[in-house]
């Protein structure tokens, strides 16, 4: 076999080797990455707007665990105003920082 088609073999390898490392590699870094609060902010709020107009929003940009019967995750709050009857109501909501799934969400009651 030529030099010149060893070489090319060996590249065509190298290369189909580091593909496969860099689509497993960007697989596994998109799978534990969190999104970012101010993504799960932004969907939370379009759902209320959905409802009518929003006054006020924030989400903490700290993560908190927490437990519920065997399932321990890390948690974004955060809460939203709107002005409902003539009366400002907040809300408070607690997310999945991994995925945004919105495990409660309460009205505050003053």
């Amino acid at each position: 076999m030529s030099t010149a088609k060893r070489f090319a073999q060996g590249l065509a390898i190298g290369s189909s080797i580091g593909l496969a490392a860099g689509v497993a590699t960007n697989h596994y870094y998109r799978k534990k990455q969190k999104l970012s609060p101010d993504k799960i902010l932004h969907q939370i709020k379009a759902d209320f707007l959905k409802e009518g107009p929003i006054e006020g929003s924030w989400i903490s940009f700290e993560t908190e665990r927490m437990q519920k019967f065997a399932i321990t995750m890390d948690v974004l709050s955060g809460g939203i105003t709107r002005t409902e009857d003539d009366q400002l109501v907040a809300y408070e909501f607690k997310a999945d920082a991994k995925t945004g799934a919105v495990l409660s969400i309460d009205r505050v009651i003053e």
